[in-house]
C-alpha cells in the first residue's frame, strides 16, 4: 500500500473511483458501517481535546483571576468555528479542484444529501470529523495571548483567521490542492493544524506584546494539577486525531495509535529527564509538556512510521522543542506564553521533516508514493514547511492589524491587572 492511499486526499479520490460505477447503474456508494462506527467515535475524542482537555491545560498553567477567560476563549472558538464550518470553510477546503482553494458549492451542506459519501464514509461523519479539526487548531493559538488580550479580538481574529489561513492550508494538503498533488505527507495535522497554529501564535504574541514582568517575574500555574488533567484528556483524544486520519478502522489506524502513544509516552521522558539534569528534579508541568510535543510531533508521521519511528519523533521532538522554549522567551523575548509555537508549532515542524525520512521500510514504515524516493519526499516536505509557515505568517501579521484597527487587540491596564475572568466576563473561577 502506498503513502498516497493512506493520505486523506487518497480516501477523497477512491471514493469517488468507487462511486462512480455505483451512480451510473442507479446504486448508492456502499458505505462501511465499522469504518463510520469509528470515525463517529474519533470525532468525539478529537472534540474532547478541545473541552475539556486544551481548556484544563491552558487554564491551570495562568494565574487563578484569567482561569475562565482561557475556558471561555476554548468554549468561543469552538462554538465559532463550528457554525464557520458550515458556512463556508468546509466548502473551501474539500470541494472544487483548484490548486489553492475551494469553492462554495457544500455552502450550508445544502447540496449534500444523507446518501452523499466520501470514500466508505457518510459525507455527514466525513465533514464532523473534520470539523473538530477546525475547532482545535485556532484554539490552539490561545495559549500565545492568554491573560491580556480583548475577547472581542480573540472572536474576530479566530473567525477571519479559519478562512484565511485554515481553509487555504487545508485544502493544499487534505482537499485535492497543490501539495496534495506533490504528494506531501501529513497524516493528521503537522502543516494543517500545527505549523499553521504555531506560526500564527508566534506572530500576534509579538505583536500583542508581553505580559507584564515577563520574562523573569511572571507568577507560577496556579493549579499544575488541572494542567495535568487537561494533558491527560489531550493525549487520550490524540488517539481520534491521529489513528481516526486512517479515516478507517484498519491496520493503518492501529499503527498511527502505536506510534503516537509511543511518541508521547518518550517525549514525556525525555523532558523529564532534561529538568532533571538541569534544575536537579522533573517537574509534573514539564513531564507533560514533554507528553504534548511529543503527540504534536508525530502527528504528521502517525500513520506513515513504524513504532520504532514513533520513538524517535517522541525523543527528537521533547529535545528540540525544549530548546525551542528557550529559543523563543529568553533569546527572542517573545511571550508566546503557553509555549504554543515552541511545542506545536517546531513539533509539528519537525514530524513533517522527519517523516520523509522515517517512512521508509526499512525503518517499518509504510513506504513512499509510486515513483517517489526519500530525497524528492524531503524535497517536498521543505517546499511544503515553507509554503504553509510564510502564508500563515503573512496572513496573521495583516490579520492582526485589521483586528487592531477595528475591536482592538490588547485588554486595558485595568482590566489586566484586574483578571480577564471579572473584567471581559463578570465571573471568578474561584470564590474569594
Amino acid at each position: 500500500m502506498t503513502v498516497r492511499t493512506l493520505t486523506r486526499l487518497g480516501a477523497l479520490i477512491a471514493g469517488l473511483a468507487l462511486a462512480s460505477p455505483a451512480l451510473a447503474q442507479g446504486a448508492a456508494p456502499a458505505i462501511d458501517h465499522g469504518d463510520t462506527a469509528w470515525i463517529l467515535s474519533a470525532t468525539a475524542l478529537v472534540l474532547f481535546m478541545t473541552l475539556p482537555g486544551l481548556a484544563l491545560f491552558y487554564a491551570g498553567l495562568v494565574r487563578s483571576k484569567n482561569v475562565l477567560s482561557v475556558m471561555t476563549h476554548c468554549v468561543a472558538i469552538a462554538c465559532l468555528a463550528s457554525v464557520l464550518w458550515l458556512l463556508g470553510v468546509y466548502s473551501l477546503a474539500f470541494s472544487g479542484t483548484g490548486p489553492l482553494i475551494g469553492d462554495l458549492a457544500k455552502f450550508g451542506l445544502i447540496s449534500v444529501g444523507r446518501d452523499a459519501v466520501t470514500g466508505v464514509l457518510p459525507e455527514s461523519v466525513f465533514f464532523a470529523f473534520q470539523m473538530t479539526f477546525a475547532i482545535i487548531t485556532p484554539a490552539l493559538i490561545v495559549g500565545a495571548f492568554v491573560e491580556r488580550i480583548k475577547f472581542s479580538a480573540v472572536l474576530l481574529f479566530s473567525a477571519l483567521w479559519l478562512i484565511v489561513v485554515y481553509a487555504p492550508v487545508c485544502h493544499w494538503v487534505w482537499g485535492g490542492g497543490w501539495l496534495a498533488q506533490m504528494h506531501v505527507m501529513d497524516y493528521a495535522g503537522g502543516l494543517v493544524v500545527h505549523a499553521t497554529a504555531g506560526v500564527s501564535a508566534l506572530l500576534i504574541a509579538w505583536r500583542l506584546g508581553p505580559r507584564d514582568g515577563f520574562p523573569r517575574d511572571l507568577s507560577p500555574p496556579h493549579n499544575p494539577g488541572m494542567t495535568m488533567m487537561g494533558a491527560g484528556m489531550l493525549w487520550v483524544g490524540w488517539y481520534g486525531f491521529n489513528a481516526g486520519s486512517a479515516l478507517a478502522a484498519d491496520g493503518n489506524a492501529g499503527a498511527a495509535l502505536i506510534a503516537t502513544h509511543l511518541s508521547a509516552a518518550t517525549a514525556g521522558l525525555v523532558w523529564a529527564a532534561i529538568e532533571w539534569k538541569r534544575f536537579g528534579r522533573p517537574s509534573m508541568v514539564g513531564l507533560v509538556t514533554g507528553v504534548v510535543a511529543g503527540l504534536a510531533t508525530v502527528t504528521p508521521a502517525s500513520g506513515f512510521v513504524g513504532p520504532l519511528g514513533g520513538v524517535i519523533l517522541g525523543a527528537a521532538g521533547s529535545l528540540i522543542c525544549y530548546q525551542a522554549v528557550d529559543l523563543v522567551k529568553h533569546r527572542m523575548k517573545i511571550d508566546d506564553s503557553l509555549d504554543v509555537f515552541a511545542v506545536h508549532g517546531v513539533g509539528g515542524i519537525l514530524g513533517t521533516l522527519l517523516v520523509a525520512v522515517l517512512a521508509a521500510t526499512n525503518l517499518g514504515g509504510a513506504g513512499y508514493a509510486e515513483g517517489v524516493t526519500m530525497g524528492s519526499q524531503a524535497v517536498t516536505q521543505v517546499l511544503g514547511v515553507l509554503a504553509v509557515c510564510a502564508w500563515s505568517g503573512i496572513a496573521t501579521l495583516v490579520l492582526v492589524f485589521l483586528v487592531r484597527r477595528t475591536v482592538g487587540l490588547r485588554a486595558g491596564d485595568d482590566a489586566v491587572d484586574e483578571g480577564l475572568d471579572m473584567s471581559a466576563h463578570g465571573e471568578r473561577a474561584y470564590n474569594p
